[in-house]
């Protein structure tokens, strides 16, 4: 159950009809999984741990840079020089003492990532690079954990929520195929700091839907930000039967099932 304290902490998201004490109590009992601890990583860890999500696992081998401060909101000055990891988790548990927090801090193989995926509920990507996405995507598809992605480069960001427990949910693969050019991080195009805020913000919102189990999740929907006009477009994706991620996986599901 919910001690007094929490019941105070958490008052006004468990007003929320759509939240309620049930809700919260699903919050406490999850557990996510979050690779970067950047700038999409820091309002997303800020916001879950402010939210009472029970355990938090961050991943990320860099560590903070002068020029991290201008968008990773979840470091400061003193910071530079630490592990990213480090540092957030010292912000975090002075913020919400009540959260486990749980350290990835050395760079994941494929057999790590997969134990990573498979110890929590559902991961969110805040990555910088198609490579660790494409990793992180096979890695929910194999597990079955549902994935909040988001990216943003320039002045522009996207958000996603591929959910392999769905038979009609895509995977990452199914909408990017073999990258683009979105390959380029944020030190070689630049990056405008509100907007990763503002990703990173709706990421943390997806996964406290999905995981205390209220409204409708961006499963089959991409949302475009234009961060120079403020406007927001929404696109319909579709799973691609002939992906070689999750189309393998649900022919292997059909066939054992």
């Amino acid at each position: 159950m919910l001690t007094d304290e929490e019941l105070l902490r958490y008052s006004r998201q468990i007003l929320l009809q759509h939240v309620d004490i049930d809700g919260q109590l699903r919050l406490k009992h999850s557990r996510a999984l979050i690779v970067g601890v950047g700038g999409l990583g820091s309002p997303v860890a800020l916001y879950l741990a402010a939210a009472g999500v029970g355990e938090l696992h961050l991943a990320d081998f860099d560590t903070v840079d002068l020029t991290n401060l201008q968008r990773q909101i979840i470091h400061d000055s003193q910071s530079v020089g630490q592990r990213k990891v480090d540092s957030a988790i010292a912000r975090l548990s002075a913020m919400n003492p009540e959260v486990t927090l749980v350290a990835h801090r050395a760079a994941m193989d494929q057999d790590s990532l997969a134990s990573a995926v498979e110890a929590v509920d559902l991961v969110l990507d805040c990555s910088d690079n198609f490579t660790t996405r494409e990793a992180v995507n096979e890695a929910c598809v194999a597990a079955g954990k549902p994935l909040v992605s988001g990216a943003a480069i320039r002045l522009e960001g996207q958000l996603s929520v591929f959910d392999p427990r769905r038979a009609d949910s895509p995977c990452y693969h199914c909408l990017y195929g073999h990258g683009s050019e979105s390959e380029l991080t944020c030190s070689e195009a630049g990056v405008i700091g509100p907007l990763v805020g503002l990703v990173g913000s709706l990421q943390a919102l997806e996964a406290m839907k999905l995981l205390a189990g209220f409204g409708e999740p961006m499963v089959g929907r991409l949302l475009l930000i234009d961060a120079l006009g403020t406007r927001f477009r929404e696109l319909k994706v579709k799973r691609d039967p002939g992906c070689s991620v999750c189309g393998a996986a649900h022919d292997r599901t059909v066939e054992h099932g």
